[in-house]
């Protein structure tokens, strides 16, 4: 009982990293100990997940606070329920179900979704002088401002699979389709991207 009470948050403020072995532990293994209500590795997982987790999840539903929200969802989850990881697949990829289940049902609570493509992340080289960061900073608003104009279905498989390297086993596991519907939302994904891009001044090479 007192397990569920426990946010992850809590977890890490009550709990320094150590350095070493634990920050070295596969995956597997930190869930392995999380089930057994090892709170270390517990933040172990959070610290080597949570940025991609809530990067994947805020592409879906173009809201920062309730994203953050919703990794803390994820995580407390996990805290919960890690004795049900089989390891029939990659950690990262039962993470990014999770959160694809809860961005969802998020996204299906709302009557009105807006994307705000203010809230898109550009990520940039500090060694780049100012004129190669702004444009590189226009080329990626303009590159997320596309990216929104996708139905759900056809943006989650882009960013799984360009952003998390996902490949279309995995994705498909994550979405829970068929590998071959995967490609079939790739390719007509990718297509209206191309158009979206060209029409925005934007190579696709």
């Amino acid at each position: 009982m007192l397990m569920t009470a426990v946010s992850p948050n809590q977890i890490i403020a009550s709990h320094t990293a150590k350095s070493g072995q634990i920050q070295r532990t596969p995956d597997e293994a930190l869930v392995s100990a999380i089930a057994a209500g090892e709170r270390r590795a517990m933040q172990a997982l959070y610290m080597r997940y949570n940025i991609r987790v809530y990067r994947f999840v805020l592409r879906l539903i173009a809201d920062a606070a309730e994203a953050e929200d919703i990794v803390s969802e994820v995580f407390l989850e996990v805290w919960r329920r890690a004795d049900a990881f089989k390891a029939k697949s990659r950690v990262s990829t039962w993470l990014l179900a999770i959160a694809r289940n809860k961005a969802l049902s998020a996204l299906r609570a709302r009557r009105h979704v807006q994307l705000d493509d203010r809230m898109a992340i550009a990520i940039t080289d500090p060694a780049e002088d100012a004129e190669t960061m702004l444009e590189h900073r226009a080329r990626n608003a303009t590159i997320q401002e596309c990216l929104s104009q996708l139905s759900t279905i056809h943006r989650e498989v882009l960013d799984l699979a360009y952003y998390h390297e996902k490949s279309v086993e995995e994705v498909a596991e994550i979405v829970g389709v068929p590998a071959s519907t995967v490609r079939t939302r790739m390719f007509y994904a990718r297509k209206r991207m191309e158009t979206l891009l060209q029409t925005a001044g934007v190579s696709c090479h």
